[in-house]
């Protein structure tokens, strides 16, 4: 395996702290949502920063497969909202996903294709594969 780029982000202080990533613009305070407990304070937290990151990988999953079947669609309107639920079991605690997929311009056959073959090629899909449930899902224009 060949390394192509790394980053390096520092967590101090757990759920309450903060969070501050080597040569870039993530530096900034966590805080703990009301219903798990917190403060609900103004920082971001764990399952956001996960969810801004899965989706924007899966929307990069996308864009390259399109690109792999020559399709041309509207990289700027192309959209993935994560949701990330912080679940508790009976082994203790876990993530689910949700990603609602907005490709416009594609038919229904097509965007489910695009969906389905990012699921396997995207990073955080595959760090994720049999971990948690990934729900995908396609939104179409009506």
């Amino acid at each position: 395996m060949k390394t192509l780029y790394e980053a390096t982000t520092i967590a101090v202080g757990g759920r309450k702290g903060h969070v501050k990533s080597e040569n870039s613009p993530v530096n900034f305070s966590l805080s703990v949502p009301k219903s798990m407990g917190g403060d609900g304070g103004n920082g971001a937290n764990p399952e956001q920063l996960f969810g801004a990151a899965y989706g924007a990988c899966f929307g990069g999953a996308i864009q390259a497969i399109s690109q792999q079947q020559g399709l041309d669609i509207d990289d700027e309107a192309l959209s993935v909202t994560a949701i990330i639920g912080f679940c508790k079991d009976e082994d203790g605690f876990c993530l689910e996903a949700t990603l609602d997929c907005y490709i416009p311009g594609v038919d229904l056959e097509t965007g489910e294709e695009l969906v389905e073959k990012a699921h396997e090629i995207c990073p955080f899909s595959k760090a994720t594969r049999d971990n948690i449930t990934v729900t995908l899902n396609l939104l179409l224009d009506e």
